[in-house]
């Protein structure tokens, strides 16, 4: 993902700035396209913070994974309410930043809420990663972790 968000800047939910190089280096990254305002992406998300929470907790040293949150939110208020309410620790494209956008027609996301999981290349491991992590739950990280090509010590 270095490869695509290279020299941007990403946000967690508590304003603080991160350099993408350094937050998604050899990292399977999950895109994470939804809206405050979407009873699918309010349905989904918490299970999703649940989902990146275990997966810290789990995995030795931590998990080789990285959420990138691309807001479709209808403003820059609007969407760091939503991260603040119900997001995890994970990080954001700034709502003003136009390569959201970008992101949005490379992977095809045509509708939200969304989750695409990345390998460190910008290749794509699976556009299904929310039915997957419904139906497989931390089950599905290795799978991802082995397309990625990642070395990962995980217990699940």
């Amino acid at each position: 993902m270095v490869d695509v968000l290279g020299g941007r800047r990403l946000v967690t939910y508590d304003g603080t700035w991160v350099e993408a190089e350094a937050a998604l280096q050899n990292k399977v990254v999950a895109l994470y396209s939804a809206a405050g305002r979407c009873a699918p992406s309010r349905d989904f998300t918490p299970l999703l913070c649940h989902f990146y929470a275990e997966l810290a907790d789990q995995a030795r040293p931590s998990a080789r994974f990285e959420l990138v949150f691309g807001s479709a939110d209808g403003g820059a208020q609007e969407m760091l309410d939503f991260m603040r309410e119900l997001h995890g620790a994970w990080l954001a494209l700034p709502f003003h930043d136009p390569y959201r956008h970008e992101l949005r027609t490379r992977y095809h996301i045509m509708a939200i809420p969304r989750l695409v999981i990345v390998k460190p290349s910008g290749d794509v491991i699976t556009d299904k990663g929310r039915k997957q992590i419904r139906e497989r739950g931390l089950a599905c990280f290795q799978n991802w972790v082995e397309a990625a090509d990642i070395f990962q010590n995980f217990s699940g």
